[in-house]
């Protein structure tokens, strides 16, 4: 998939920006504070409907002002066209629409562009809770299967209703606490064998790309942990019952599904310095996104690459540079505060780039000789 060309109207600090693309490398460059993680952010958007960085539509309109507009054209793999808009007035609905029918639900648009976007903020993957690598997971599977939203949003309206429940005063209506138990297991069962299956295929490919980046240094291992191993889920969520009345939310159930992060055996969390925490997260996104070109109909995703390579070592950049330069790469769209780290990309191959700057939230296309 291609982004040929980008339309921004009054998106955080981007007033007013229309970029047409490469089809390969993108560079933007400008100080910290400027807007090129916003672009990136606009890219996002027009893949899942929403910032990265907040579920408010509010937050991402620009100061003083009551719209924002982003307008995306596409080029499929197969040479087809796909446009996609999204608008919004200050204190109203969204509108989201592809080829200008405005879709029903926001849930079918996701997977028309797959897209990984790897960030600073993606250490939280290793130092956050558990809720960081619960949606790790879900932004990947929710690209190739259309399902699997569903059963999340079945499952969080169960866990919600069941919370409600063991929240009251009076004893809850036993027959109702069964029904939403039943519909957690049932919802669980599911999102729990999408997760396994996405997270046996991933580590393969993730421990080879950290090999690649970290020259064999290092020995890193990935576990998916679940109340689902414990047995039928139904049962172990049952079993605590009165435990969750006395707490007043359930302590059970794939809301509580973790990835367990090693490195050399030990918990990576504790472990790794700060070059190998990013190491880390860059050979989990590159996971992702070959195991997203692989299921996607052989469709490669847009990869996005906001300022990775602050706290690599020259080699490690080096290596990740080899990598996304290659063959299995499609259009990458690259953030950085100087041109030292590009030129080593640009300069390991003939592929086709283009160079913005921004400044203030203005973006401009620089001429290269």
């Amino acid at each position: 998939m291609l982004l040929k060309k980008i339309s921004i109207i009054n998106y955080k600090n981007i007033r007013a920006a229309s970029l047409e693309l490469s089809p390969k490398i993108n560079c933007f460059i400008g100080h910290n504070g400027e807007g090129k993680t916003n672009l990136l952010d606009a890219v996002y958007y027009l893949s899942f409907c929403h910032s990265a960085y907040t579920s408010s539509d509010s937050q991402v309109l620009c100061h003083d002002e009551d719209f924002f507009v982003l307008e995306g054209s596409y080029e499929t793999d197969g040479g087809d066209e796909e446009n996609v808009y999204c608008g919004m007035k200050r204190g109203m609905k969204k509108h989201f629409k592809r080829n200008k029918k405005e879709y029903k639900r926001l849930s079918q648009h996701i997977g028309l562009i797959p897209l990984i976007f790897v960030s600073p903020s993606d250490t939280l993957l290793i130092e956050g809770g558990g809720e960081e690598r619960r949606r790790l997971m879900d932004v990947v599977i929710s690209q190739y299967d259309g399902t699997y939203i569903d059963a999340v949003n079945r499952y969080n309206k169960a866990l919600r209703q069941r919370n409600t429940l063991l929240k009251m005063e009076s004893e809850p209506d036993a027959a109702l606490m069964d029904i939403w138990e039943e519909q957690m297991a049932e919802s669980g069962e599911l999102i729990y064998a999408k997760r396994r299956e996405f997270i046996q295929q991933l580590i393969p490919v993730f421990q080879s790309f950290y090999e690649i980046i970290s020259d064999g240094k290092e020995a890193v291992s990935l576990d998916y942990i679940s109340h689902c191993q414990r047995g039928p889920l139904l049962e172990v969520i049952r079993r605590d019952r009165m435990k969750d009345r006395a707490v007043g939310y359930s302590l059970h159930g794939i809301h509580r599904d973790d990835l367990e992060m090693q490195l050399g055996g030990y918990p990576m969390k504790r472990e790794g310095s700060q070059g190998q925490n990013k190491t880390f997260v860059i050979a989990l996104k590159l996971a992702q996104f070959d195991f997203l070109r692989r299921t996607c109909g052989n469709t490669k995703p847009i990869l996005l690459l906001d300022d990775i390579f602050d706290k690599l070592d020259a080699r490690r950049v080096e290596q990740i540079v080899r990598i996304v330069a290659g063959d299995g790469f499609g259009q990458i769209f690259l953030t950085d505060t100087n041109r030292d780290h590009l030129d080593r990309i640009l300069h390991t191959s003939s592929l086709d780039y283009r160079i913005f700057s921004v400044s203030g939230g203005n973006i401009t296309e620089r001429e290269e000789n």
